[in-house]
């Protein structure tokens, strides 16, 4: 990959905002941003914002600008990740719809696992329509008994012919009420260790016998969802990677899952809006909320170091590797110090609607913890951080090398 100068990611970024200001109008400055983790919308309401989100997808995408670090024979425009950056930077300044994580999954997640992973047929199906949000697609991988040991599922496919017979549950699938298909891993050989027994497969999630059931979180909306399985039919074409190879697909998913975590900077909110509401209220002389705001604020520019430091690493041809934990982990404890800084900020407010607009911040404090499970519990990363990273002895596992269905349940 060529290096970029300044001047050239300078000039990109002016043309960039000429062409932002020709297309949607700019943000105003008293623009109070939604801080919520996770949408808490009505079905209707919700399936409209998605909409509007995809129309975005699909302007940015017929502009050139919307796979940038995608290479041109992917549907991309074949430039470094600066300019991807660069390019989201200009966009918080102007009033687009925002996100949901069911087109995050579909673009940054299954779009290139796709890529990675299908057969000519699979890519040329679904990659571009992925990329520019005519389809969307969800995760189908977290079970009831298997979450954190994500290998451990146990949701059967069974080869019939030229099809595979598929029945379990699934859990936590974001968007999937919403998405037009599934990324599905299931176990298709119970007589081997469990790592080994798995396969990945592209479902329609019109198929008969997939039932869908949105389910309630504590900040309000209902973005998870519960799936089930019953005899759900699908034709071998659409398996993702070789049989027995689905741990791979799986750890390809849950390493764009935790490059990606933490990317959009605005999302449930920060410093910036910490502060408007801590002069609103006047809580700027407090010890303990001053305290609290440096925290944010050195914990966001920590972050901004973390992220140029893996952009110069990437563009040196380093793999992110373990370190794609290590930045997860940041991110929750990041959104967990926002919480920690609202409470300060605002006292009863944050029990107690006042009409003045803090109120909103409930919808973070209640939905920050889920992403301390979401795409890998912090353990999990603490793991995988001790033992890739550190170098330290591997927790011991009693299943290891044991046929899944002999390990005690």
């Amino acid at each position: 990959m060529t290096s970029v100068s300044e001047t050239e990611l300078d000039a990109f970024t002016d043309r960039a905002r000429e062409w932002f200001a020709e297309t949607v109008p700019r943000r105003a400055d008293d623009d109070r941003r939604s801080v919520a983790v996770f949408h808490d919308l009505p079905f209707d309401e919700e399936r409209d914002l998605l909409a509007r989100i995809r129309a975005w997808l699909r302007t940015k995408f017929d502009a050139g600008y919307g796979a940038l670090s995608w290479p041109l024979e992917h549907h991309g425009a074949g430039l470094s990740a600066l300019y991807e950056e660069a390019f989201a930077e200009v966009e918080r300044e102007f009033a687009t719809p925002g996100q949901h994580e069911l087109t995050s999954v579909s673009t940054a997640l299954v779009a290139p696992t796709v890529q990675m992973f299908g057969t000519p047929e699979q890519t040329a199906r679904l990659v571009r329509p992925l990329l520019r949000g005519d389809v969307t697609a969800c995760q189908l991988f977290s079970e009831p008994s298997a979450g954190s040991d994500l290998a451990g599922l146990a949701t059967r496919a069974v080869r019939d012919g030229d099809e595979w017979v598929v029945n379990g549950q699934k859990v936590w699938s974001s968007g999937a009420q919403f998405a037009e298909w599934g990324e599905l891993v299931c176990r298709t050989d119970p007589d081997v260790p469990k790592h080994q027994g798995l396969t990945a497969f592209l479902l329609r999630m019109d198929t008969p016998g997939v039932d869908v059931r949105p389910l309630r979180q504590m900040s309000g909306g209902s973005s998870f969802c519960e799936v089930f399985l019953d005899d759900v039919r699908i034709p071998d074409a659409w398996r993702l990677g070789e049989v027995g190879g689905g741990w791979g697909v799986t750890l390809a998913t849950l390493g764009f899952e935790r490059g990606h975590s933490g990317a959009n900077a605005d999302l449930g909110g920060g410093f910036d809006q910490l502060l408007d509401d801590a002069r609103r209220f006047g809580r700027t002389g407090d010890p303990e909320v001053r305290r609290l705001l440096a925290a944010v604020y050195a914990a966001e520019k920590v972050a901004a170091v973390s992220a140029q430091r893996d952009r110069e690493a990437r563009l040196a041809g380093e793999e992110p590797g373990a370190i794609g934990s290590l930045r997860k982990l940041a991110w929750t404890q990041r959104l967990s110090l926002v919480s920690q800084a609202a409470a300060a900020v605002l006292g009863s407010r944050l029990v107690a609607d006042a009409g003045d607009g803090s109120y909103r911040w409930t919808e973070h404090v209640l939905g920050a913890p889920g992403y301390r499970i979401a795409g890998g519990s912090d353990e999990v990363q603490r793991t995988i951080i001790a033992e890739r990273l550190l170098g330290l002895p591997p927790e011991p596992r009693a299943d290891r090398g044991v046929a899944w269905k002999d390990i005690p349940r």
